[in-house]
């Protein structure tokens, strides 16, 4: 391993910043791609823009599947390196994206045939639900080309090289803003598809991932074995994968299924309300990328590190990421105080969307850095091959603190401001509680590190 991706030594802040760095523009690549579907999806008008609003917790849900299961790669695969076993890496990398593509198949294919169903769960009905079908069928059939190229960037990052990943990211986030907007007004010979052009886009976009995330991975890494394992080793590679990889996506898939929760709950307070909070989610989602960035980071470096029996400093890592993610919540607080009107302006422009986006914009960012202390922890647990305790972490937050507190200020509130303070209040209590047990067990655990894979 070349000294560049080799995480076990030099300074830990310049070492995250090495992985958390390139990652940031492949995460605003990802995230623009929602972003750009919300800003020409409301262009066709609040119907539309609603809809899409109801998406979007669905959509989250599935990707967290694959994020999960590229947590799995890269957690056997980075303490593999770790541990300088090159072979085992190369067949764990191998098997666990047959097994992404298996699981991707099964769940397009049974989201696909549940759209009316699962939406009318979340409260759309009519021509909203119509609108979401039209939608959905096209993102069901695409979503394989985003899944398995997760998994395959997630690999090569637990090599120690999140450069090229995010290249591949930003090549396929730029041909997704090239050509959403043809396919969903139309230009020459293209038909304006509306809220089906979002879809297409996003499909056309995916298939610039998978092909240069196979050459990544399959050609410049070499990360591919061409022979044919036994069953019981690929049965073994599996369960690994999957030992992190469920409680990875269960954990991953909470933030949006709990924003999907939380949408229901505000459907009380009527469809603009939707509108406004699907707006800001997305905004929110764009606005802690150094956070996201850094989750991804402490994965491969938590990974190799414990890999190779030091605990210290992934406790270091920690403690830098927390103290990032507290700066940088401050400055989203006093940003989005000043310019959350005018931001959410350029996605809609009925009043009382913007008003609903607005008031969550500035009451929940300053307490994100809960949220990033928690994606941050969770991904190094996930990495250690402690995914039991990552997934523990996020059902603290969603399952114990943000819905229960979202639905009873709904009882309590006439207006949808004290849903929005409840949500920061679970952001701030999960972050005290998350930073308080990661350093503790770390310390309790310090004998622990260095065991071969599987931890």
């Amino acid at each position: 391993m070349s000294n560049s991706r080799d995480l076990t030594q030099g300074a830990v802040w310049r070492k995250l910043l090495q992985l958390a760095g390139p990652m940031m523009f492949g995460i605003i690549a990802v995230i623009s791609v929602s972003l750009v579907d919300t800003y020409y999806v409301g262009r066709l008008g609040t119907e539309q823009l609603t809809a899409l609003s109801f998406t979007f917790p669905v959509t989250m849900t599935v990707s967290s599947l694959a994020i999960g299961l590229g947590a799995g790669a890269s957690s056997v695969v980075s303490r593999a390196v770790g541990s300088d076993d090159t072979d085992h890496a190369r067949r764990l990398a191998t098997d666990s994206l047959a097994l992404a593509l298996i699981i991707v198949s099964l769940v397009a294919v049974a989201g696909y045939f549940s759209i009316d169903f699962l939406f009318g769960l979340l409260g759309a009905q009519g021509e909203i639900l119509d609108l979401i079908t039209r939608y959905m069928q096209i993102w069901f059939l695409a979503i394989p080309f985003l899944v398995v190229p997760i998994v395959a960037n997630a690999i090569v990052r637990a090599t120690g090289d999140a450069f090229w990943p995010s290249v591949v990211m930003v090549g396929s986030a730029l041909t997704n803003i090239a050509i959403t907007p043809v396919f969903v007004f139309g230009l020459g010979p293209v038909p304006a598809f509306g809220i089906e052009g979002a879809a297409i886009g996003t499909l056309v976009a995916w298939l610039v991932t998978v092909v240069g995330a196979f050459l990544l991975v399959g050609w410049r890494e070499q990360m591919i074995d061409m022979s044919v394992p036994e069953i019981g080793t690929l049965m073994t590679s599996w369960k690994r994968v999957l030992g992190v990889g469920i409680p990875a996506a269960i954990g991953n898939a909470s933030n949006p299924v709990g924003i999907a929760v939380v949408t229901s709950i505000l459907a009380g307070f009527g469809s603009v309300v939707v509108a406004g909070f699907g707006v800001a989610t997305r905004i929110e989602s764009l606005s802690v990328i150094p956070m996201l960035a850094l989750s991804s980071a402490i994965g491969p470096f938590s990974g190799q590190n414990w890999g190779a029996g030091k605990c210290g400093r992934v406790k270091e890592a920690l403690r830098v990421s927390y103290a990032v993610c507290g700066v940088w919540a401050v400055v989203l607080g006093l940003f989005f105080w000043v310019a959350a009107e005018p931001i959410v302006r350029i996605f809609s422009q009925e009043t009382e969307v913007v008003q609903a986006a607005v008031t969550y914009l500035t009451i929940v960012p300053l307490s994100l850095w809960g949220y990033g202390a928690v994606i941050v922890t969770a991904g190094a647990f996930n990495a250690l091959g402690r995914s039991h305790y990552g997934l523990g972490i996020y059902m603290v937050r969603i399952a114990a603190l943000y819905i229960p507190a979202s639905y009873i200020a709904s009882l309590f509130f006439a207006q949808s401001d004290g849903v929005f303070y409840a949500i920061a209040g679970a952001n701030a209590l999960a972050g005290v509680c998350v930073m308080a047990f990661a350093l503790h067990w770390l310390s309790a655990n310090d004998d622990k590190a260095g065991a071969k894979v599987p931890a």
